[in-house]
């Protein structure tokens, strides 16, 4: 499904100027199915000392690990993606900060081609000792293609707008003098909600990859 939004931006050179041109401005989008996901996942744990903060955290973290290579396999696209061990303090009235403990924090990024275990990974995860999920992204592995239509598409129609615009002013444009892109993969927020009952699994609705892509023509005006 293709859907084009489209603005435009008439600028017209002083007679002084060498060149008189039309700027316009197109957009493009391409909804695509997405072929990856990336859940991220984090172990959590506090501890009175530094120590068993982190050892307890790290346990957890080999056991997380374990269970995710067991459902996607030993070569699974894990990566750690930041590592924190900080103090925890409470504040009582008019007293000095006192430290209670510390909070040590592993996340960790999941990457996976197969959408239809989204939900098992999550559910692994969690049953292995993460505490937090931090967020779900669906992607494309190769987004040029669909990128490359998107950006035709916006190129056609900033031209046309371009003609447009000139038909307008009772004029005509002639050769593009220049062309800048513009544009980034979009993807639709997902809503990550456990299943009520006891063993249910993670449903997840993929939705779709907004890729789009903006183009500004300057044409020349001939006449």
């Amino acid at each position: 499904m293709i859907r084009f939004a489209f603005t435009l931006v008439c600028a017209l050179t002083l007679a002084a100027q060498p060149t008189r041109y039309i700027r316009a401005t197109g957009e493009a989008s391409v909804s695509a199915k997405p072929d990856q996901a990336k859940v991220s996942v984090a172990v959590v744990t506090a501890a009175s000392t530094a120590q068993e903060a982190s050892s307890q955290n790290a346990a957890l973290v080999e056991t997380v690990l374990a269970q995710l290579r067991a459902l996607l396999g030993p070569a699974a696209d894990i990566k750690t993606t930041s590592y924190s061990l900080s103090p925890n303090y409470r504040y009582p009235q008019g007293q000095q900060p006192e430290l209670t403990g510390y909070t040590a924090r592993n996340s960790l990024e999941v990457t996976t081609g197969d959408l239809s275990i989204v939900g098992r990974v999550i559910d692994t995860a969690i049953g292995a000792g993460a505490n937090s999920v931090q967020g779900l992204r669906f992607t494309l592995q190769q987004d040029e293609p669909l990128r490359a239509q998107a950006l035709s598409q916006a190129a056609k129609e900033a031209k046309a707008h371009a003609e447009a615009i000139a038909s307008g002013l009772g004029t005509r444009i002639g050769a593009v003098i220049s062309a800048q892109e513009g544009g980034a993969v979009r993807v639709v927020p997902v809503d990550v909600r456990t299943a009520p009952g006891a063993g249910a699994q993670t449903p997840i609705e993929t939705g779709l990859v907004q890729v789009y892509a903006t183009v500004t023509v300057d044409v020349e005006i001939v006449q």
